[in-house]
């Protein structure tokens, strides 16, 4: 499913493969593997194409639809 998402933001935004992975210094190879599914792919690597492609990341409850997180309003702590 996250693959279908990242090639769609992808071709929103009009890059290339190529393009994309040069803007979030990824292997071309490497970004063709994670919008196949063939590889997986980190949290950070989501939100750093997110961010290039202009879209942010938000996590929607599933009980509640009204209390949603976003990627820009949580706390980043490294462990």
């Amino acid at each position: 499913m996250i693959g279908k998402i990242i090639k769609t933001m992808r071709r929103e935004k009009g890059y290339t493969q190529e393009e994309l992975a040069e803007l979030t210094f990824l292997g071309r190879s490497t970004l063709s593997d994670y919008e196949r599914m063939k590889t997986d792919i980190n949290f950070e690597t989501i939100e750093k194409i997110a961010n290039v492609c202009d879209y942010e990341i938000v996590f929607i409850n599933k009980k509640d639809k009204h209390k949603m997180l976003t990627s820009k309003n949580i706390e980043r702590k490294e462990i």
